[in-house]
């Protein structure tokens, strides 16, 4: 066994790195309180000499130290004093004043002036101050061109541009960035300083004040943006102006995790497409949503998905009496029921692990929690998986979504909201033609509800951005690997909205579905409300946006890619994909309603019992495991649906 060598005594603390600061500080201070303390002795009295006495010169010493202990002087940062610092100075500095004119009255010396001791007090003040701001100003800012700085402009000029320009000063001359003005939200404060940097303009003026800072040889090469509120439309904007000059955005991060960061600079993030593509938030009827929900027993049926995850997000924030989560997938269900008891503790909420295509499981979940609304949230919904297995998407979609509204009526809930998509209009792959079937059953169901019975509201919307198998995640993927970003077709548009936009519109419209004079309209009319999805977006265009975001260039169709370029390659349109997406049937023209962002529509409705008979002969035929007497029976019920729908599309890559 070897013997262990003890361990060596510890340092002594005056011996330490910050001990010998600390003595650094007591020198320091007491030096310059020595000289101060004759020189105020002089500016009071000139005639009374600068030397006279010479013990003015250690008494000043003295009482300054015995002063700054209460204030922590000899332990100062000198390069990050800051106003709490400045005032300990003052207050030692009074102190001291007052403790030497005490002296010199005990041990008989005459004051030189009645105001001695105010100038005494001044004096020290400058005497102990100015070298701190002055060691602050040279040594917690960067030297231009030092390290190779880069040039920054600030888009904001609030508290998050006070707290980043605080980081960077820190820095020293090893900060990587250079701030060379701010952009204001408000015009009022054009002209000000910010940290001794100017506020050049107000954020619509990116594109001039860009162009002049290039034009003075200052070209920006970062905008930072310190406005967490700024996106959308505005945010576009400013990532065009920053593009054209040259420059890139990027976002900074929160106040707490920028002050602890090591490099502050290290800690921008690239901007979110998400942000660019969020829409000004619409107003909601927020307190009729919380009559809605508040005290109830809500089901959400695929909680642990995109949209079920974040219908439980809000829905728990509306304080419902419980709050149930049923998923068939037992990590994405752990997840959000984690998230939950994390977020919203006191809530009441059960996890059920169920398949929506079991009727006997989802009539007994049903009966044992007697839930008073259900969102129907589960669905498959990757158009080339279900294209290649038909079954299971119509049985999920279409079977799966009769079992929970019968299931849900038989249990007596008042109201049951049905999630469908823009791939149910003139659909061309099975998904989008079962969730069709699907909202003809609940449209069925509707129009056959006795007034003041069970409430369906059937809400139809595009993509979410960010969801589980759509194209931003997998674009994110692959520039993580260097590209290339893989585009179906060069002319293909798709709907987007923000997961949090549309589960916003997808409570409103429950709102209104059950509790305003339009449900009767809807109820009569057999009537979807579509939510209001902007202008539909080029995927081509998202992956050039995406690529520039990333601080990349997109690379040439032809010749050698530039090591910091991403190529965007064309692979062609899949089974059952549309290069268009519709919200509305040409019969069917959109209607608005009283309330921001939702639209209605009336589609094709049919017989309850026709449609309910179609659907036990699709469960039959899936069961049995015959796929063309299933896709015939549906292509019966939904003749708009084209299974061999698809067009050609060209590979390789884009400019």
């Amino acid at each position: 066994m070897a013997l262990q060598r003890p361990p060596a005594p510890p340092r002594p603390a005056f011996l330490s790195r910050a001990g010998k600061r600390i003595m650094l500080n007591v020198l320091l201070d007491g030096a310059l309180a020595a000289v101060a303390t004759p020189l105020a002795r002089y500016l009071a009295d000139p005639t009374g000499g600068l030397l006279h006495p010479l013990w003015f010169i250690g008494g000043g010493a003295v009482t300054l130290l015995g002063a700054g202990l209460p204030f922590r002087m000899p332990q100062q940062y000198w390069r990050f004093s800051g106003i709490e610092d400045l005032i300990g100075v003052v207050g030692s500095s009074t102190i001291s004043a007052a403790l030497f004119a005490a002296l010199l009255l005990v041990s008989g010396f005459p004051l030189p002036t009645d105001t001695f001791p105010v100038v005494h007090a001044l004096t020290l003040v400058v005497a102990l101050g100015a070298p701190r701001v002055v060691y602050r100003l040279r040594r917690g800012r960067p030297k231009a061109g030092e390290g190779g700085a880069q040039t920054v402009l600030l888009a904001g000029a609030g508290e998050n541009a006070d707290v980043f320009l605080r980081a960077l000063d820190t820095r020293e001359g090893r900060a990587a960035f250079r701030v060379v003005g701010l952009l204001s939200s408000g015009a009022g404060n054009v002209g000000r300083r910010m940290h001794g940097r100017p506020i050049l303009g107000v954020l619509n003026d990116a594109g001039p004040v860009l162009a002049k800072l290039r034009q003075e040889g200052r070209p920006v090469s970062t905008v930072v943006v310190t406005e967490p509120e700024l996106d959308g439309a505005r945010l576009a904007a400013l990532v065009a102006e920053a593009e054209a000059a040259g420059g890139t955005v990027r976002r900074m991060p929160p106040p707490t995790r920028l002050v602890g960061s090591v490099d502050p600079p290290a800690a921008l993030a690239p901007i979110a497409i998400e942000d660019l593509l969020n829409r000004p938030q619409v107003p909601l009827d927020r307190e009729g949503m919380a009559r809605l929900v508040g005290g109830r027993r809500v089901l959400v049926t695929g909680a642990g998905g995109t949209i079920g995850s974040e219908l439980a997000r809000q829905i728990a924030s509306l304080a419902p009496g419980l709050l149930v989560l049923l998923d068939n997938g037992e990590y994405a269900l752990w997840q959000i029921d984690t998230e939950l008891a994390e977020t919203h503790p006191e809530l009441a909420r059960q996890i059920c692990l169920a398949d929506i295509r079991d009727e006997t499981r989802i009539r007994a979940v049903c009966d044992a929690v007697r839930p008073e609304l259900v969102f129907h949230a589960a669905a498959l919904k990757h158009v080339p998986m279900v294209e290649a297995n038909p079954l299971e998407g119509l049985m999920t979609n279409a079977v799966g979504t009769r079992i929970v509204a019968d299931a849900a009526r038989a249990a007596g809930a008042a109201e049951m909201v049905f999630i469908s998509t823009d791939k149910a209009v003139n659909p061309s792959s099975v998904m989008g033609a079962s969730k069709r079937l699907a909202e003809m059953y609940v449209q069925a169901l509707a129009r056959t509800s006795r007034p003041g019975g069970m409430h369906y509201v059937t809400v139809r919307f595009g993509n979410v951005l960010g969801s589980t198998g759509s194209v931003v995640p997998l674009f994110r993927r692959q520039l993580e690997r260097g590209g290339p970003l893989t585009v179906t077709h060069p002319d293909m548009q798709r709907y987007f909205m923000t997961v949090r936009e549309a589960v916003g519109l997808v409570l409103q419209a429950s709102v209104v579905g059950g509790q305003t004079a339009l449900a009767a309209v809807q109820r009569e009319r057999g009537g979807i409300f579509v939510l209001d999805m902007g202008p539909p977006v080029r995927i081509v265009d998202l992956a050039r946006q995406m690529i520039r975001l990333a601080g990349l260039k997109v690379a040439p169709g032809e010749g050698p890619r530039p090591p910091d370029s991403v190529a965007i390659q064309f692979t062609g349109l899949r089974p059952g994909e549309k290069l268009f997406e519709e919200l509305f049937h040409g019969k069917e023209p959109p209607q608005p309603t009283d309330f921001p962002g939702l639209l209605t529509a009336t589609p094709r409705t049919a017989d309850p019992a026709i449609v309910a008979r179609c659907l036990d002969e699709i469960a039959a035929a899936c069961r049995a495991d015959q796929p063309a007497t299933a896709l015939s029976l549906l292509g019966r019920m939904v003749p708009e649906y084209e299974r061999d729908m698809q067009a050609a599309a060209p590979t390789g890559a884009v400019q």
